[in-house]
Parts: structure tokens; C-alpha cells; sequence
């Protein structure tokens, strides 16, 4: 088993990550030792791990403790206020108390509907997130943003609250097909963009090396994305300020998931919108056209897609005017000026917005 990484979020809700190789068996000593009830939500597919942890778990928890599973839809279609409320069933009847635990086993959905049914029971229980994908090792799982989806939009329901812990085993992605690693992993190349261009040489030397889960240029990206996100929301939990960086690629990548119904992969969908991004920073005269190419390749170069359909402009501009990201009725776009030094462009002229929109329609 190869050593454990731990990078810490600091500030107002610390808690330590834990990235390595075979440390899922570490989960029991992450859990509050008041706990006596902890609940599991996991997908179908992750059913007999999660059965698999419950005499672990139980072990630490002592005698008369007890370990329930809740079962939930995988990705987009778990994050519904009836599976939440599926969640609070279990949770009351068990009688969940304060000092109780809920731990978020899946992918990126799993962890924020965990999450959010955590911050929701009792006014707030803890949580544990064990992501078992790339988008929840580097994104999802780390920053303590928790929501569910409704039919206006994604994440338009949810609440800030810190995990106790984050437990990121890299063994957990070796089952992965490549098209999910590569989709998770537009989140790294995000990190790479607005913060760590380190990330960006890692992936320019070698594409397919970069998202292999036993390289040890995988691990140095995704543990350089987590130490972003952690360094990001230790100074900004709540999205004041900095932690608006964090959406570079969003605004119309969470526009073109509402376009697909949460039928396609978010790292689809964001690729698409940093590309958008890059061509927006570069009209609106901040990014230089190498830094654009620089996009184009990389992104090109892991199989990420760079174009959506020609006639979706409106709709997608008015899912954009909705988002949550928008004050006031102004839309606000993360940009660059260069590569790891984003900025904000709000408001921009919606000529401008259909014109970069123009460069990313195939």
C-alpha cells in the first residue's frame, strides 16, 4: 500500500483529506466516536462494497450500533428531493440522533446528496465522503457544497456543510472504464487552467499516462486539483469571494446538462464550457489565442468533447440567466487573463457571449 497523502481545508470548517492507494479500510476511524447509527448511501453498483464495509464499521461503532445502507439512483437521477426524503425515512425510523453519522459512498451525485441530507437532518449530522470516482475525489467531495437538482436546474436546492472527513482511495478507480476516468478528470484539467499549470505539462507529456490511476502522473494531478480546491474553500467556504474562481467552465456547462436532461457526463458538458470560456476570455481580449490553442489540445488530447449543437444558443443562455451563479440578473463568467489567473467578467454584452458561442457550436 503506497503512503497516505493529507491535505488539509483550514478556516472556519477544517477537516483533512486523505488520498492513497487501499486505504478504505481507514473509513472507521473517520467516523465521530459518539456515532451509534451510521447510513451508508451509495448506488446500485457499489451494493456489495458498501455490504462489505458494514461489519468494519460495526466493529469500531461497538456494541449495539448499527450500520443501515440506503440505496439510491446512480448519478444526476439520485439528486431528487424524494430520494433525500427516501434518505430522512430511513434516518427517522432508525431514531438518527445529533451525535450519528451518514457516509456518502459513490460518485460526485452520491456525495452531494449525502451531503445534503446530512446538513438536513437534525439542523446538521456529520458526514464522511468516500468519492469513488475522479469527479468526487478532486470536486465533488471536497468543499462541502451539498444540493439536489429540480426541473429549473442543477443544484438549485442545497447547503454549505463541511464533511468531517474526506477519504479518496485510488484503488476505487481501477474499475473504471476510461471514458468515466477521462470524463471525471475535466475537473483536473480545470484545476490545471485556473490554478496549477503544472497539472497541463503533466498532461502535454503524456495524455494517457495522466489518467491512468496507477501512474504516479495521475496521482501527482489529482492530489494537485484536491490541494486547489482545499487551498480555494479554506479561504472562501461560502462562495464570497474566491471560491467563484472554481467555476471556470460552469455556467454553460451546467446550461448544456440541463439541455441533456443529466443525460450526459458532467466533464462533457464542462470541457465544452471551458472551451466556451477560453474563447469568451479571448474576445473579450484578455486571453491570447496560444493559451486558447493550449485548451483546444489538451482537451482534444484526452478525448473531451469541444463543440455542442449550432441552434441551442436561446436555450441555453436563459438556463444560463437562471443559474445561481447570476446576481441580479447579470450573468458573471469566470475568465482568464492568462493561464492560472482567473478572473470575473460580468455582464458581458450578449453579442459578445453568441459570438465565443459561434467558436464552440459544431
Amino acid at each position: 500500500m503506497s503512503a497516505t497523502t493529507t491535505i488539509s481545508v483550514t478556516g472556519t470548517a477544517p477537516y483533512e483529506i486523505l488520498v492513497g492507494r487501499g486505504i478504505l479500510s481507514e473509513l472507521a476511524q473517520l467516523l465521530p466516536e459518539s456515532a451509534r447509527k451510521v447510513l451508508v448511501v451509495h448506488p446500485p453498483t457499489l451494493r456489495e462494497r458498501a455490504e462489505q464495509l458494514r461489519p468494519t464499521l460495526l466493529d469500531a461503532l461497538g456494541e449495539g450500533a448499527d450500520v443501515l445502507l440506503a440505496e439510491v439512483p446512480d448519478a444526476e437521477a439520485g439528486k431528487r428531493v424524494e430520494v433525500a426524503a427516501f434518505c430522512w425515512q430511513i434516518m427517522g425510523q432508525a431514531d438518527f440522533t445529533r451525535t450519528d453519522a451518514v457516509v456518502g459512498f459513490g460518485g460526485g451525485a452520491v456525495t452531494d446528496l449525502a451531503g445534503f441530507v446530512a446538513a438536513t437532518w437534525l439542523r446538521g449530522v456529520a458526514v464522511v465522503q468516500v468519492p469513488t470516482t475522479v469527479l468526487g475525489m478532486v470536486d465533488a467531495a471536497v468543499g462541502g457544497k451539498t444540493g439536489i437538482n429540480t426541473a429549473e436546474g442543477k443544484n438549485l436546492v442545497g447547503a454549505f456543510w463541511a464533511p468531517r472527513a474526506v477519504l479518496c482511495d485510488l484503488e476505487l478507480l481501477d474499475t473504471l472504464s476510461r471514458n468515466e476516468r477521462v470524463a471525471g478528470y475535466a475537473e483536473v484539467v480545470k484545476a490545471g487552467f485556473i490554478w496549477a499549470p503544472e497539472i497541463l505539462d503533466l498532461i502535454e507529456a503524456d495524455a494517457d499516462e495522466a489518467v491512468d490511476p496507477h501512474s504516479a502522473a495521475f496521482r501527482r494531478t489529482v492530489e494537485l486539483a484536491i490541494d486547489m480546491k482545499a487551498r480555494v474553500v479554506s479561504e472562501d467556504f461560502r462562495e464570497a469571494g474566491l471560491r467563484e474562481i472554481l467555476n471556470y467552465g460552469h455556467t454553460l456547462g451546467h446550461a448544456i446538462e440541463h439541455a441533456e436532461r443529466y443525460q450526459w457526463r458532467h466533464g462533457a458538458a464542462i470541457s465544452i464550457g471551458m472551451m466556451y470560456a477560453a474563447e469568451l476570455s479571448r474576445l473579450a481580449g484578455r486571453l491570447s489565442d496560444d493559451a486558447v490553442r493550449r485548451h483546444r489540445d489538451i482537451l482534444t488530447s484526452l478525448g473531451l468533447p469541444l463543440t455542442y449543437r449550432p441552434g441551442a444558443w436561446s436555450q441555453l443562455l436563459a438556463t444560463m440567466q437562471r443559474d445561481k451563479k447570476s446576481r441580479g440578473g447579470m450573468l458573471r463568467f469566470i475568465v482568464l487573463d492568462e493561464i492560472a489567473r482567473p478572473t470575473v467578467l460580468q455582464a458581458p454584452d450578449e453579442s459578445l457571449m453568441f459570438a465565443a458561442y459561434q467558436e464552440v457550436a459544431g
